[in-house]
């Protein structure tokens, strides 16, 4: 018989409601036995099972507790990550995983020497999308890449609704918001860049922190473009990738989210389908012959994320995305802040 996990969650906002209760209450390999937040009814309402705490040292204090999940406030996730090591618990904390490289290396270091499992929240490597992509690109399809452009664009001109995003606060603002997601997928696809060019801004009235960025990663033969927005009301597409033989265009972002908020649970087999509508267009050269066709998307699956944690922890696979793959993440972040400040693309090392 699997061994059961007890797991807290830190935080009940976007992530501690939709991201993570409902995969560990509907996993039997994980127990959710408590939520740290103030809202005492909601959790009650949806997850009956489990206590609701005032604060994470509570669940430092319970021995029961195996994993602690962070999904708090960017601020607070180096802090949290730390205590609950420091309690000997498993950690898993959502992005942005720190607000610095030197916040990371203490918790990779820390959770090294404590033996415990430290896995950064990099969902999105299990969008359809992004799997869809990755198996055309790793299939040569396209022979080589040349230029691949991944935008996260959305139409929200006022402020966002929880209200601690909207504060000029260290780890605030889009580029550590969305940023991650974009920076993580480019790359598990290229690897490290060898310079980074970054223009970014502040778009909405009186806002306090960005809300527009547009990255370049540059490789050797390829130039990588990541851009995301608040003034997109006109959507293009998420993916654009072309290389010597073709090129892919994706539409649509991977429905898992939207899915989950409008009340889906993680076992629905219709959670992480794309629409037929949204299909990529795949324009390339195949046996000598020119094709254009429709590719079905990859099921989405954020089921596996959690699953390989689960077997990380008792010792049956190596973590997926590692700590040091979201440390390489901030890296990316810090150096696209200088490059905007000295408006000049950099060395990445």
């Amino acid at each position: 018989m699997d061994r059961i996990l007890n797991v807290g969650i830190v935080g009940f906002g976007l992530s501690g409601r939709f991201f993570f209760s409902p995969f560990i209450e509907l996993s039997p390999k994980y127990r959710l036995c408590s939520i740290v937040t103030s809202q005492t009814k909601l959790v009650k309402n949806e997850y009956p099972k489990a206590s609701v705490r005032s604060c994470i040292d509570e669940l430092l204090d319970d021995n029961s507790i195996d994993l602690i999940i962070v999904a708090s406030p960017n601020s607070t996730h180096f802090d949290y990550s730390q205590k609950a090591l420091l309690a000997g618990k498993h950690v898993i904390v959502e992005k942005p995983f720190t607000i610095t490289t030197a916040e990371a290396t203490i918790l990779i270091e820390l959770a090294k020497r404590k033996s415990l499992i430290l896995a950064p929240f990099q969902n999105r490597r299990w969008d359809g999308d992004f799997l869809t992509v990755s198996r055309i690109i790793e299939d040569g399809i396209l022979g080589e890449i040349l230029e691949f452009e991944s935008h996260f664009d959305r139409y929200r001109p006022s402020h966002d609704r929880v209200e601690w995003k909207n504060l000029d606060l260290a780890g605030n603002g889009i580029l550590f918001d969305l940023g991650p997601h974009l920076i993580d997928q480019a790359l598990v696809l290229f690897g490290e860049p060898e310079h980074i060019y970054a223009e970014i801004q502040s778009q909405r009235i009186n806002g306090m922190v960005d809300d527009n960025f547009e990255v370049h990663l540059i490789y050797k033969g390829t130039k990588v473009i990541l851009k995301a927005g608040v003034f997109v009301r006109e959507l293009g597409p998420r993916f654009i990738v072309h290389g010597r033989k073709g090129s892919f265009v994706k539409y649509g972002l991977d429905p898992q989210e939207n899915n989950l908020r409008n009340g889906m649970k993680p076992d629905n087999e219709l959670v992480g389908a794309d629409d037929s509508e949204n299909y990529g267009i795949l324009h390339c050269e195949i046996n000598g012959k020119v094709e254009r066709d429709k590719i079905q998307t990859l099921d989405g699956n954020y089921k596996a994320y959690f699953e390989n944690v689960y077997q990380a922890i008792v010792g049956n696979e190596e973590l997926i995305v590692q700590a040091k793959h979201a440390k390489l993440i901030i890296e990316v972040i810090e150096k696209a802040y200088q490059s905007n400040e000295q408006k000049q693309a950099l060395p990445f090392k």
